[in-house]
């Protein structure tokens, strides 16, 4: 392809590919981010020469592969901050101290009760993959070779592990946060 073909694809699909994007990653910046990715590779793939038959359905194919290693990488940055020395995510850190008062300590009962009540209300696997991911510092690949279920398949249930459980305490959350 051409430079001037390049860039009539850009100014053709870009918009469409930011509000497919979008739709998927929260953060504007990030967006911006992987389309800029997704372009980049574009012109790489054709300065290596290689033949793409189907150029919007490259992109959005490369799209999709970008936003899905977007969350691998953001998921473990997000709650490394979070983990103690041996890579565990410490509850104890999101919770308020029992020290802090007859408020902290209810605020800290309620919020462990509801915590237990909203993984018990998950299927068994996705329970079981949040657990050994989140609480007990797994990485997939671990468990991936411990269970025998791919990857991708972790992740999914993962995913819907934590949709549920953020919309299950987004409530107690919220009466908590602002009582």
């Amino acid at each position: 392809m051409k430079d001037s073909q390049l860039a009539e694809i850009v100014t053709r699909e870009q918009s469409r590919l930011l509000n497919f994007i979008r739709r998927r990653v929260p953060d504007v910046q990030d967006a911006e981010d992987i389309l800029q990715d997704v372009f980049y590779r574009l012109v790489e793939a054709n300065s290596l020469l290689m033949p793409i038959e189907h150029v919007t359905g490259w992109l959005f194919r490369v799209a999709r592969n970008r936003i899905t290693d977007f969350f691998r990488t953001k998921t473990s940055e997000r709650f490394s901050d979070l983990a103690g020395d041996d890579n565990r995510l410490e509850l104890e850190a999101l919770l308020p101290s029992p020290d802090a008062g007859p408020e902290a300590a209810y605020a800290r009962n309620v919020l462990l009760d509801e915590i237990a009540l909203a993984l018990s209300e998950l299927a068994p696997e996705q329970r079981d993959v949040f657990i050994a991911h989140e609480i007990e510092g797994r990485s997939f690949r671990e468990i991936s070779a411990a269970t025998g279920v791919g990857i991708n398949t972790l992740l999914s249930r993962k995913r819907y592990a934590v949709l549920h459980l953020r919309r299950r305490l987004q409530a107690i959350y919220d009466e908590l946060a602002n009582p």
